[in-house]
């Protein structure tokens, strides 16, 4: 059986199983969706914020994109997937959080580790980039696991990017709309929360 059939038993289960058990849900969500959360995370196959937060259909509007990158505000030169996404949650859909969640084992976070140049992944190199400053201030740090460190340093990159976009900024001010970094360790399944008043990222506990 092939990998695409696969993902039609799948289907088949969802439509056996899940839709019957939440029918109404699904009818509701039909005529709109009101998500409180935006969720800016990587498209790693390995960390599915709907897996890793266990939400509902409509519960999170997610963005997904190599490293969980988050590009600064500007205008005209090309098209911006990012920003459009972030303009229609932010305005639009009025969510009252922004979660960046970077995580363990990035392969963006590898390549920007490694350099750029690649003659094969053009479009690659020029997204990563957007770590370039990051990766240079881990450099300076000496940290020992560079990776990890970028990795945490991306999620601070994106968070401050996020604040370049005036309407972000403006709804942060107001109180209306809150940021926030996250970093998923895939082998422990231990999700870590940013203090940006310390700039340092703890566990989040098991169990409230």
């Amino acid at each position: 059986m092939s990998e695409f059939q696969e993902l039609l038993r799948g289907y088949r289960r969802f439509r056996s199983d899940l839709y019957p058990a939440e029918r109404r849900r699904w009818e509701k969500l039909a005529t709109g969706q009101e998500p409180p959360v935006m969720i800016i995370g990587c498209c790693d196959s390995r960390v599915d914020p709907a897996t890793i937060f266990d939400t509902s259909p409509g519960q999170v509007f997610i963005l997904r994109n190599v490293a969980n990158l988050v590009p600064p505000y500007e205008v005209g030169g090309g098209l911006h997937g990012v920003s459009a996404a972030l303009e229609f949650a932010v305005t639009k859909l009025q969510v009252r959080h922004v979660v960046v969640m970077g995580h363990g084992s990035c392969g963006g976070v590898t390549a920007s580790l490694a350099g750029h140049g690649d003659p094969d992944a053009s479009f690659i190199d020029g997204w990563i980039a957007l770590l370039d400053g990051a990766r240079d201030r881990v450099d300076a740090s000496g940290a020992e696991d560079r990776q990890r460190a970028l990795e945490l340093e991306g999620v601070k990159t994106s968070l401050a990017n996020l604040r370049t976009f005036p309407f972000v900024r403006e709804r942060e001010k107001a109180g209306t709309l809150q940021l926030h970094g996250c970093h998923f360790a895939i082998a422990e399944g231990r999700l870590h929360e940013l203090d940006e008043a310390s700039g340092e990222f703890s566990a989040v506990a098991d169990q409230a």
